[in-house]
């Protein structure tokens, strides 16, 4: 049964040593006052300590001195196994200084082998993930020199085919932040921007013995519908009521609580842009790569569009006339309406649904998306590209591996260089005016995030899309297929890549 507690009471049900699995994404839906609490606990007590935590999709806020960044800091936690790291500003510089054990798995891989002990099973088996970095025999999924867990992923062979098992350490506690709890005890979701891993984050805890604690905005008396209370009251052991921090209206338009229809959607967009503290960019270079790219989606399209540069695909399929025509996605759950970024990064204006992460990782896993438009950081001579990992610097992998390990048409939406890159267009001439400092084909990508070897026998069609020209992925590399007017493919293209290219 459960009871209502306050967060530092709720804390105390957690002990020493265990591994706490966190419903977020990115930098949305972070129970907030459930990890000041535990920074306050561990200020006081030095403890909980020896934690693992364990969140597909990260729990950062963007602000290194909130949430679960400063009891991090301080050493509660010996180990994290996450999917993305790019909203946690402190905690992803720590792991590379080898502060702690840190683990980096694909997205989806981590939300269906939560999936899989909450069924009782200790892991899941998926083709995504082979051939490369975190496929064991590569690089496995260690971020840093002390993170030497090979349990978490292994190569194994069923029936004669090849699959990676990934496995989690049994999750003890549930961190969940919902919208009330009814007077059973029953979660819902009205006001929340997705409801994640949440059930199979309970229901996992639950099998394992442990203890499920609700972050809710309030408490109602009337009991909930049915359909809408995603979490049982019978799975809950400690709820707490905090005030909700205060969005600024045009985050109204991510709730779902009112339609929002096809021609308002770039207005709530534009709304949202302009109270995020991280703006979208706009640049020459993603304009051209954004209008090109865009030609590649068709009509009743399902469609997943990557951040940064790849966003600009969804403006330009706006001005043609084409995103009415396609149903984009977001790897949070959401479907049918129109993603936004920043760190709203998740949300989703105008959704026609909102499921379980877990289901849209079925999606994906299988070849439901038509296409997908993805950044990448690096690529090489054969077509692999490295999307997850810079000099020095990491975000994770996130749902990147899952939406292009089978996904039929593949569109990387990248600049040639980077760093100081100057390209201006004109009546569509490109002029290259300064190249940049940082090539971005090489000849070997420092980490695997995307294997083109996988991609050809998959029969996937792969195209890499610059400012200057379109390459396309063979069974042999990169054949030059585009050149744009006014870049002179000699001297823009050619000599600039180390290596030789099929024109």
């Amino acid at each position: 049964m459960y009871e209502i507690m306050s967060a530092d009471e709720a804390i105390r049900l957690i002990r020493d040593g265990d591994c706490i699995c966190v419903n977020s994404f990115v930098g949305i839906e972070n129970p907030t006052e459930l990890h000041e609490a535990i920074y306050r606990r561990y200020q006081k007590m030095q403890s909980p300590t020896h934690l693992t935590i364990v969140s597909s999709a990260g729990f950062g806020v963007w602000d290194e001195e909130h949430n679960a960044e400063r009891y991090i800091k301080e050493g509660a936690v010996d180990k994290l196994i996450c999917g993305h790291f790019g909203a946690m500003l402190s905690t992803k510089k720590l792991v590379l200084e080898d502060r702690f054990e840190a683990y980096n798995l694909p997205l989806g891989c981590i939300s269906h082998a939560i999936r899989a002990q909450a069924g009782g099973l200790p892991g899941a088996l998926s083709k995504v993930g082979l051939d490369i970095f975190v496929d064991p025999r590569r690089e496995g999924p260690g971020i840093n020199r002390i993170s030497i867990d090979d349990s978490l992923v292994k190569h194994v062979e069923v029936d004669g085919d090849e699959f990676l098992y990934y496995k989690l350490p049994k999750i003890t506690i549930a961190l969940i932040k919902g919208t009330a709890a009814d007077r059973k005890g029953n979660i819902t979701f009205d006001d929340m921007f997705m409801s994640g891993d949440a059930l199979s984050i309970c229901q996992a805890v639950k099998a394992n013995r442990g203890k499920v604690i609700v972050q809710v905005d309030r408490l109602v008396d009337t009991p909930s519908r049915p359909r809408n209370a995603i979490i049982p009251g019978c799975l809950v052991d400690a709820i707490v009521v905090a005030e909700p921090e205060k969005r600024n209206e045009a985050y109204t338009a991510l709730t779902g609580s009112f339609e929002i229809p096809y021609k308002e959607w770039h207005t709530w967009s534009e709304k949202i842009e302009n109270v995020s503290t991280k703006p979208q960019k706009n640049s020459v270079t993603g304009n051209i790569i954004g209008k090109r790219a865009a030609q590649e989606l068709r009509v009743d399209d399902i469609v997943n569009i990557g951040i940064g540069i790849p966003e600009m695909v969804s403006r330009y399929a706006r001005k043609c006339g084409m995103l009415d025509m396609v149903t984009l996605t977001v790897e949070s759950g959401g479907i049918g309406g129109f993603p936004v970024s920043g760190e709203a990064f998740g949300a989703m204006i105008g959704a026609a649904s909102v499921y379980d992460m877990a289901n849209q990782f079925d999606l994906y896993d299988n070849g439901g998306l038509d296409i997908c438009f993805m950044g990448a950081l690096e690529v090489d001579r054969y077509g692999n590209i490295n999307a997850h990992r810079g000099p020095g610097a990491f975000a994770g992998i996130g749902g990147f591996a899952n939406i292009t390990a089978k996904t039929p048409t593949v569109v990387f939406c990248m600049t040639f260089d980077a760093k100081g890159l100057d390209v201006t267009q004109e009546k569509g001439v490109v002029t290259i005016r300064k190249e940049g400092e940082i090539p971005k084909f090489v000849e070997k990508v420092n980490s695997v995030s995307f294997s083109a070897k996988r991609a050809i026998e998959n029969g996937q069609k792969v195209l890499y899309v610059t400012e200057r020209c379109v390459f396309r992925l063979t069974p042999k590399g990169l054949k030059l297929i585009e050149v744009y007017p006014g870049v002179d493919m000699q001297k823009d293209i050619l000599d600039r890549l180390p290596f030789e290219v099929e024109i």
